[in-house]
């Protein structure tokens, strides 16, 4: 009997315990009437110890990196169960094929009562180019990225290994460039590895970037661009590291994630863009993320749950320094950013008949203050609406939170005034809330692409204070859609979303998008 998802039957029970060749035959004694009797007859068989793992078709990837991975070991009682799990586990790794991982017991020796287990992978290409442009904030921007999902630095001072460059440890390499020349570029470098030192799953990464943009300043009245001696120029650079661990409780689907992060900003003549116009702000902050994860493939999922729970801290300047915040300029209030920031995120796949697969989703954000007279973070804020992709947004060291049928940034608070509409759009808010279910058909899954359709129907909203919150007075959109996923670029995706309620004191033409489409890459994760 080949490995299912079912646990739950006679067969399952005893394979988990090592009965390999366990056997179960239903044999009709006797029918009467409407009744038959049936005699159950099971055959146990030996108890099987795994002998040997062997790979096959990994012609790239290093065996370390799978073995390392899987739950099936030398030495162990066969069980079933942790053969699915260790088919889950080589499709996380975004390596091979998640349609053709087959894993067979082979070479049974009754007399010992052991096997081997071979997994038959077939390699995919895994690293990915984004390569674009577009035009917007009456610019083309032009945006080239580089991503390579199986490097590996033990190669690195091997000749015969850069093909174009060295393969094979399961570690990530990447790096993107943004720019439309003088006015606006930024460039970004990060780092990962999920299995710090080889032996156990401890995750370490770093990245690394720097941003820069000088604009023409905006008249929200004309809505046109105009320019002035003093440009608009907002700065940005930034480093973070990260460690993490694989926990076995209260499951082995647990992580757990520590993160040190700096960033300076500098802004200058930024009014009408953002809440604080100039002067040097400097974000050093410490994240603390536990997660859950139990999809079962990383590319179209069917079964399983993501969840996340995040929690980020400044230190608390207000508590240690002299500032009257009420009086004090911008430049001096805002220089030692200082928040604490909490975020939750839940994703559930469900498969409904055949392939259709349900997924539904909640998100939650809020950004709060140590005390009642510090003035919320200008940064670090969210911004709800729109294709969730990172952009000029970036700089303002905002958040962004896709919510399709709506433009970028303009699900903005209720309680906003007048005057501050669009100020609000371009800084976003320091509470959101998101729910979204997704019904979800594949078209073609296979390892050159898989593509699938998609409707969806989405609410969210956002607040100034907590006081506001009402996590079920939400704005809402329905739609439809369709994914692309190409190894060597990512997950493309375009929408149709029809956007249901409208955004009081601004005009539907700049709240309204119909249309999205996005980019998503690295699609393997640890």
């Amino acid at each position: 009997m080949g490995p299912t998802r079912n646990s739950d039957d006679i067969a399952a029970i005893y394979q988990n315990d090592g009965y390999l060749t366990f056997n179960i035959q239903p044999i009709i004694k006797r029918i009467y009437n409407d009744t038959i009797d049936l005699e159950i007859q099971m055959s146990e068989g030996k108890q099987y110890t795994i002998n040997n793992v062997i790979l096959k078709g990994n012609d790239v990837t290093n065996d370390r990196v799978v073995l390392r991975s899987i739950y099936t070991k030398p030495g162990q009682k066969y069980s079933r169960e942790l053969l699915v799990r260790s088919v889950r586990e080589i499709s996380q790794l975004g390596m091979f094929d998640e349609q053709k991982v087959q894993p067979a017991p082979i070479n049974l020796n009754f007399e010992e009562g052991t096997t081997d287990i071979e997994f038959s992978v077939a390699e995919k290409p895994s690293d990915q180019v984004e390569l674009s442009g577009g035009y917007g904030a009456g610019q083309v921007i032009g945006t080239l990225g580089l991503t390579f999902n199986n490097f590996s630095t033990s190669n690195l001072f091997k000749k015969d290994a850069w093909k174009p460059l060295p393969r094979g440890d399961g570690q990530k390499l990447s790096i993107r460039g943004q720019t439309s020349g003088k006015r606006y570029q930024s460039y970004s470098f990060s780092f990962s590895e999920p299995w710090l030192g080889g032996k156990k799953p401890i995750y370490f990464g770093l990245s690394a970037y720097i941003s820069n943009s000088q604009q023409q300043y905006y008249n929200w009245q004309t809505q046109r661009y105009e320019g002035y001696a003093n440009n608009p120029k907002i700065q940005m650079h930034g480093v973070t590291a990260t460690l993490g661990k694989r926990l076995q409780w209260p499951d082995n689907y647990f992580q757990i994630n520590s993160s040190l992060s700096y960033q300076r900003y500098y802004l200058e003549n930024y009014r009408g863009y953002f809440i604080f116009s100039d002067g040097e702000a400097y974000n050093i902050n410490f994240t603390q993320e536990i997660s859950r994860n139990s999809v079962d493939a990383p590319i179209y999922p069917t079964s399983g749950s993501h969840l996340k729970f995040s929690v980020q801290l400044t230190p608390p300047y207000s508590l240690m320094n002299n500032i009257n915040y009420a009086t004090a300029p911008d430049n001096e209030k805002y220089k030692w950013t200082e928040y604490h920031k909490w975020k939750f995120d839940s994703q559930w796949y469900t498969k409904i008949v055949g392939k259709l697969v349900l997924k539904t989703q909640a998100q939650f954000g809020y950004l709060g203050t140590y005390g009642d007279e510090t003035p919320t973070s200008p940064f670090e804020r969210f911004k709800l609406g729109g294709d969730g992709m990172q952009g000029f947004d970036f700089l303002q060291g905002s958040e962004i939170i896709a919510m399709r049928g709506y433009a970028n940034g303009y699900i903005i608070p209720a309680s906003t005034g007048s005057n501050m509409q669009y100020t609000a759009a371009s800084s976003g808010s320091p509470i959101y809330a998101k729910y979204q279910i997704e019904l979800r058909h594949p078209i073609l899954l296979n390892d050159q692409a898989t593509v699938f359709a998609l409707a969806f129907a989405e609410a969210g909203n956002t607040w100034n204070k907590f006081s506001e919150v009402n996590p079920f007075k939400v704005r809402r959109s329905v739609g439809v859609g369709a994914r692309i996923f190409l190894p060597i670029f990512g997950m493309l995706g375009i929408d149709y979303g029809h956007a249901m309620d409208p955004i009081p004191g601004l005009p539907s033409s700049q709240w309204k998008q119909n249309f999205t489409f996005s980019i998503i890459q690295n699609m393997g994760g640890f």
